[in-house]
């Protein structure tokens, strides 16, 4: 959700003036569409079914499979550079390993741990009673004491002053790096994760004042039927007693409103990044530093009247696995280039390794390529298709087509079923890119469909699943080969 890719709603311009100085790639995906597996995958280089991290949960007996990877802050620590993250990490085990500086904001036993914690410092701040009821909006269990009741789709102005917020504690930490001895001492691979924009919805009034909720423009796939959907997307569109996701008590006017929180928050984030950028030029920084930008995942934003990503069923969309990728390198890569590549958040370690004249780990082989001749040297990826794995969908990505196959899953006894009882899916983007018609029963898509279901097969048995093995073996559920 960027004005620079598109979107008439939203205004993002330094978010559009890093894509303006460097590369932006518009087909940018994530190898699974919840946060957990996504970070993992993302610092280790590895696709999910090798980290054996298929959920948004932490899976501790997972620790020897994550203990053979080298994380990519490590591979950078070991080449001698200061690693700094502030923020949302979502990383376990040994691919949290290779900081040395960490001012987390989870309230994890890891995070606690760190330097500074944003848990603790909102306490020392005075301002617990303000940060619960910001997350009360969710009334999730770890916000024991939540002093508010649960706001419809967790949207609520934020009781918080600026400063405070998660977004701000994030922007301080680094600019105070960027700022810090350590920073002009020598080479440093610094992490800066915002939580936001995530449930809870709770920006702050002066960003959601500038957003005019009766006139934004909702999805066409807003219409679309709820018996379209896969099981648990259309249990929960039918939903109306119990938390905020039970979507069915929700109106068009609840729908805008949470759209414009989201924006608001994409907002406010755009300048927590702008002030970074400004930082970085002021400390003289900007021209010898490599600067990423993406997301973890994508949000339904309405699409589908759908909010957030939910943690199963969702792992086929647009909305939920393609993300925002746009690199900065000045005079070492071209600037306001996009790009339509088929590329994926695995590619960035390789990436960042070839740039600064760096081996690739030697435990295990990255999964990804490095995009250093796409984006220097404009040479295409020259990708046919990708793959994105959840615990339950793996989806097969091309240029115009996307193949959508279930996959047995220990997790599928809730209300709505077994997932595969579906059906799998195959859409055109070219000719339905709000993706609302399943073409799988489309006989004249059915050469299309088997050679997709051959690169299912071909990635399977070349893609190590030491991980995903560990995993079901944890659960104890039976191996599904596919």
């Amino acid at each position: 959700m960027l004005s620079c890719a598109g979107n008439g709603d939203v205004r993002t311009p330094h978010m559009d003036r890093l894509a303006a100085e460097g590369v932006r790639f518009e087909r940018a995906y994530c190898q699974d569409g919840v946060c957990v597996a996504s970070r993992n995958s993302m610092m280790t280089g590895q696709y999910p079914r090798t980290t054996g991290l298929l959920t948004g949960d932490m899976v501790r007996p997972l620790e020897p499979v994550l203990a053979r990877f080298t994380p990519m802050q490590r591979a950078f620590q070991k080449a001698g550079y200061y690693t700094f993250t502030s923020g949302k990490r979502h990383l376990q085990g040994a691919v949290d390993a290779g900081w040395d500086y960490k001012a987390g904001i989870a309230d994890s036993k890891e995070e606690l741990s760190d330097p500074v914690n944003y848990w603790k410092w909102i306490a020392q701040q005075g301002l617990m009673k303000e940060f619960r009821e910001d997350w009360g909006s969710v009334a999730w269990p770890h916000v024991a004491g939540a002093a508010a009741a649960v706001a419809p789709m967790t949207c609520r102005i934020s009781a918080l002053p600026a400063y405070a917020t998660m977004e701000g504690f994030v922007e301080a930490q680094t600019v105070a790096f960027l700022k810090s001895a350590q920073a002009k001492k020598g080479p440093f691979f610094a992490y800066s994760s915002y939580l936001r924009p995530h449930q809870p919805y709770t920006p702050l009034k002066e960003y959601a004042d500038k957003v005019d909720a009766a006139s934004l423009t909702l999805p066409k796939s807003f219409a679309q039927r709820a018996e379209e959907l896969p099981p648990i997307l259309h249990y929960y569109r039918n939903k109306t007693d119990g938390g905020p996701w039970s979507l069915g008590k929700y109106d068009e006017a609840d729908y805008r409103r949470y759209l414009a929180y989201y924006i608001a928050l994409v907002e406010e984030v755009d300048d927590h990044i702008g002030r970074t950028l400004k930082t970085l030029e002021e400390e003289g920084l900007a021209e010898n530093t490599i600067v990423v930008y993406s997301a973890d995942h994508g949000d339904f934003t309405a699409h589908h009247r759908l909010p957030e990503k939910f943690p199963m069923g969702h792992n086929f969309y647009e909305e939920t696995l393609r993300v925002p990728l746009m690199v900065r390198y000045p005079n070492k890569i071209g600037a306001g280039e996009v790009r339509n590549d088929l590329v994926q958040l695995v590619d960035i370690y390789p990436t960042l390794l070839e740039f600064c004249g760096m081996d690739a780990p030697k435990d295990v082989p990255l999964a990804g390529m490095s995009l250093v001749e796409a984006l220097s040297r404009k040479k295409a990826v020259g990708r046919d298709h990708i793959v994105s794995e959840s615990l339950s969908q793996l989806a097969v990505i091309t240029e115009d087509l996307k193949y959508g196959q279930w996959l047995a899953s220990p997790l599928k006894g809730g209300p709505w079923g077994d997932f595969r009882s579906f059906g799998n899916m195959l859409m055109s983007r070219a000719t339905d890119p709000d993706e609302v018609v399943n073409l799988c029963g489309d006989a004249s898509y059915a050469a299309k469909r088997a050679e997709m279901e051959g690169w299912v097969r071909d990635w399977v048995r070349n893609t190590n699943d030491d991980g995903r093995r560990a995993f079901y073996q944890e659960v104890k559920a039976e191996y599904p080969e596919v």
